[in-house]
């Protein structure tokens, strides 16, 4: 598990003078951009949690593509936006309705979703359901992986239905969904097969059960998952982006009444697909996006990763730590796309 640190943010962006009793840490942007020259550090009201709803005192706070891609482009919908959707800590006040819970070690889920206020501050108020109870066993780097690395791996692979004795292409294995989602799929009883992009994601995608690994920037693809599979192709895929596996369902990886999985792409626009091809060899697609999972879904994520985590099932991996101050510098680390692993921000 790597730690890295980073020069913060540089001076005029962190806001000086003493903090008041009634207020937090916290980093914000008002405007999309590049990450140094709209992140700014500084001290915010706390938030108080109404009706039905936890405060917890964060600890840890995770960055994801997508809060990246949220502070680059996505509109505001707020005159600011603390970032983040995950994080870790404990439950230090509780609204009304809400019992026996102060004290209480959680994961959150969706902080930053449809709301201004995420997880990149010392406090969060959400939704009593979305703050998770925590195994004394998992520490708050790990926990801040949960929300969306793990919870998308989890879906991904509960849509595959029973994957017992069965053969699963996950592409990106290294990633950090990936790396859970070829775990939880091993834990069911399948042979996973994983694209990479270097030696070292290979052998990291290895720690995770992946029985073969193919690097995709040197080596064909789809004939390495033939001669992997007796020419028979994969049961099913778990897909990281679309606009490339398409590729793949033209090229037969996928055997007759398969299925892919898919959470995500790189590309804006509308991807063609081979229907005849797909329609004849009884090709299944299904599409999801982890902050709209039906609830019946949610649930099943939140209690299966409860109980993984539980039995210590999971390998949890960062690949880099910052202090909040240093936020410009973690989110240029997920930009960047080299660490191998979760980047964290440190808020105690």
């Amino acid at each position: 598990m790597g730690t890295r640190r980073c020069a913060p943010v540089p001076e005029g962006s962190v806001s000086s003078g003493r903090r008041g009793e009634d207020e937090m840490r916290a980093a914000w942007y008002t405007r999309n951009g590049k990450a140094r020259e709209v992140l700014t550090v500084g001290d915010l009201p706390d938030p108080q949690p109404g009706p039905g709803e936890v405060r917890v005192r964060l600890a840890t706070s995770g960055v994801n593509p997508s809060d990246v891609k949220s502070r680059q482009s996505r509109p505001l919908g707020a005159e600011r936006v603390v970032p983040h959707s995950d994080g870790a800590g404990t439950i230090d006040s509780v609204g009304s309705g809400v019992a026996a819970r102060i004290g209480e070690r959680v994961w959150v889920w969706n902080g930053q979703w449809k709301r201004p206020m995420g997880t990149a501050a010392e406090f969060i108020v959400l939704p009593a359901n979305q703050a998770v109870p925590l195994p004394d066993t998992v520490d708050d780097g790990a926990a801040a992986c949960l929300g969306i690395p793990a919870m998308t791996a989890f879906n991904a692979v509960r849509l595959l239905g029973d994957v017992d004795g069965k053969t699963v292409l996950v592409i990106g294995a290294s990633s950090a969904v990936g790396h859970y989602a070829a775990q939880i799929a091993v834990l069911g009883g399948a042979r996973v097969l994983g694209t990479v992009g270097s030696a070292d994601k290979a052998r990291h995608a290895a720690r995770a059960g992946v029985d073969a690994t193919i690097e995709y920037k040197r080596e064909p693809v789809a004939r390495r998952v033939k001669d992997l599979t007796g020419g028979r192709g994969v049961d099913a895929i778990v897909d990281m982006d679309f606009s490339s596996t398409a590729q793949l369902l033209s090229d037969d990886v996928l055997a007759p009444h398969g299925l892919l999985v898919s959470y995500g792409s790189n590309a804006h626009g509308d991807i063609p697909i081979p229907y005849r091809m797909l329609l004849f060899a009884s090709i299944s697609l299904h599409f999801f996006l982890v902050y709209e999972l039906s609830a019946d879904a949610r649930r099943a994520a939140v209690e299966g990763l409860s109980r993984m985590l539980k039995a210590g099932q999971l390998i949890h991996t960062i690949g880099g730590r910052w202090r909040l101050d240093e936020i410009a510098a973690a989110h240029e680390a997920v930009e960047d796309g080299k660490l191998t692993g979760n980047v964290v921000v440190d808020l105690a």
